[in-house]
């Protein structure tokens, strides 16, 4: 990869002012930059597909560097839990709009650049048409119906998809651009993992400055892209493991049975991701509100409420009168729940406990609910006192 994705054109349509020439002094003096260069970065637009541990570090850096006009795609509120790893926000921040913050911040760091929200959620609907006026997209989602949805509008649209995901200590990136001769997502994945099978960052945890380590790596390919230089990760996944500080390299190849970029596509529109990926599943677990909850307990009525959260959570926040009992420990211990009476099974947002309660109604438990948002809702809508992490 040594051209940039950049059209000529724009580019030299593109001059920089007194104060970028200043700004961009250390970009100008390196050979492989130059102001041809700063202007292709001043004439590009990225897109990032959320503002939490990923988006925060690579919007901040492409900010910084001159990129000229950031898209940021969210729609959810600052809570304390994201300012462990989410940089663009911080503590005033708290119950603000994730966008109204990001901009802010991004205009603090470069008020040379423009910065377009999109307050909604990245679905079949509006990807096509938010894609389509960017040059690169930076996935910074950690769900999967979002990354086949990035990967899919994406590989239509020809335009570089550049990937991350964090998990823990680990984390990788590549990017994802048949268009360029590498492989796109679903060549490495034709089909998602089951629901609940992969824990998201609310459910594992991760280490703060992982997300960190790897939005800045999707900035660096980013730049690249834009710029025109070095080898880019098409065709290469990297993989960092904070606990030994070592990366890995692996070589990926497009498969040419691929539905969406192979040699005979049979996907050539969004689809619908959420049945794809089995989120609908969890539609047949009764849900119980925490209003509804917190209504039955005050009027005394007989009901078990379990929680399949490890004892390490426990410790953090717990709900008066639950009993613990971890997901993986939930088929053992049957014989600890009553069958006559109601159970109400909680995790911390809901996605755990409705993998526990679905694995109830299979073994002939018939009146089991899944507590609507876990002990995160209830926090919110009944005990404040109980903490959030």
């Amino acid at each position: 990869m040594n051209r940039s994705i950049i059209d000529d054109k724009r580019s030299g349509a593109m001059r920089l002012n007194v104060e970028e020439l200043q700004r961009y002094s250390r970009h100008l003096i390196m050979p492989e930059v130059t102001s041809e260069g700063q202007n292709r970065l001043k004439a590009a637009r990225v897109l990032c597909i959320g503002a939490g541990g990923l988006g925060s570090p690579a919007a901040l850096y492409l900010a910084a560097a001159g990129v000229g006009t950031i898209g940021i795609v969210d729609f959810d509120n600052v809570d304390l839990s994201n300012l462990q790893r989410q940089i663009l926000h911080g503590t005033k921040d708290i119950g603000r709009g994730k966008l109204e913050s990001a901009r802010d911040r991004l205009h603090d760091v470069n008020p040379q650049i423009e910065v377009e929200l999109h307050k909604c959620r990245f679905s079949s609907d509006n990807a096509s048409e938010l894609v389509t006026r960017y040059d690169v997209v930076v996935d910074g989602s950690d769900n999967f119906p979002t990354r086949y949805l990035s990967n899919d509008v994406c590989v239509f649209a020809r335009k570089p998809n550049v990937y991350g995901s964090v998990f823990r200590f680990e984390g990788q990136t590549t990017v994802f651009a048949p268009h360029l001769g590498g492989p796109c997502y679903r060549c490495l994945f034709p089909e998602p993992p089951p629901p609940e099978s992969v824990p998201n960052c609310a459910q594992a945890g991760v280490l703060g400055v992982l997300p960190g380590i790897i939005g800045m790596l999707q900035a660096i390919e980013t730049l690249k892209l834009i710029l025109g230089i070095g080898e880019v990760l098409v065709g290469r996944l990297l993989h960092f493991d904070a606990l030994k500080v070592r990366f890995r390299e692996l070589n990926l190849r497009r498969d040419p049975q691929c539905p969406v970029c192979g040699e005979n596509p049979t996907i050539f529109s969004p689809i619908d991701y959420d049945q794809f990926c089995g989120v609908r599943d969890e539609g047949a677990i009764p849900e119980m509100s925490p209003h509804e909850l917190k209504r039955r307990m005050d009027a005394g009525e007989p009901l078990e409420l379990i929680d399949v959260r490890e004892p390490f959570e426990s410790e953090i926040a717990r709900i008066e009168g639950a009993k613990l009992i971890p997901l993986g420990e939930i088929t053992e211990r049957l014989d600890e729940l009553n069958r006559e009476r109601p159970i109400v099974v909680h995790c911390h947002s809901g996605k755990r406990s409705a993998q526990a309660a679905r694995l109830l109604q299979q073994r002939g438990f018939g009146n089991v609910y899944n507590l609507e948002g876990g002990i995160d809702a209830w926090s919110d809508q009944i005990d404040p006192n109980v903490p959030k992490y």
